[in-house]
């Protein structure tokens, strides 16, 4: 939040008569950023480890079939290449330019689709632990806010710890 947000939403709250704030409600409908969800409604953040297997396994087909196919040109153009460069042909040099960089981009296109493969195995683990660690921060939130919650009097009636109320005549 803006500190001219936060300005203007004391001013508004002075204005309107009201004494309590609450920082931890927006409006339904949305806000200042538009409308929003409660997380309750919507659920936990997920992550479906049958959608990061088919991405896994799509990266793993494509780098398999880039192996098997589209290095089967690489040996034949560069004998092309020595052949025509030995019988005085200009144009084999420029066919193992051609050859020699068709092997860099293929090996470049097959290293990221490596670490497609590889990273969607280990992305459910990483999401898991997240999901955990949120879980255990949240439950200490929630200790935190049950000591908030143990009252020593009976709601609405003045805690006897603070002493006993001044009478009326005394407050003036």
């Amino acid at each position: 939040m803006a500190w001219d947000e936060w300005e203007q939403l004391k001013a508004q709250a002075a204005a309107g008569g009201s004494t309590h704030m609450r920082l931890n409600h927006v409006p339904d409908g949305g806000g200042t950023y538009g409308p929003y969800v409660v997380p309750g409604k919507t659920g936990d953040l997920k992550v479906g480890h049958d959608d990061l297997v088919k991405i896994g396994a799509a990266a793993h087909h494509l780098y398999d079939q880039l192996w098997d196919k589209a290095r089967v040109a690489v040996p034949g153009s560069d004998s092309a290449a020595g052949d025509l460069s030995t019988q005085g042909f200009s144009v084999g040099a420029g066919l193992q330019h051609v050859s020699n960089r068709w092997e860099e981009q293929l090996k470049s296109l097959m290293d990221a689709c490596a670490q497609i493969s590889n990273h969607m195995q280990t992305t459910k683990t990483v999401h898991a632990n997240d999901e955990n660690y949120i879980r255990r921060q949240m439950s200490s939130i929630d200790a935190l806010d049950a000591g908030f919650d143990e009252r020593v009097g009976a709601p609405g009636k003045h805690n006897s710890i603070y002493g006993e109320p001044k009478s009326k005549k005394e407050k003036e």
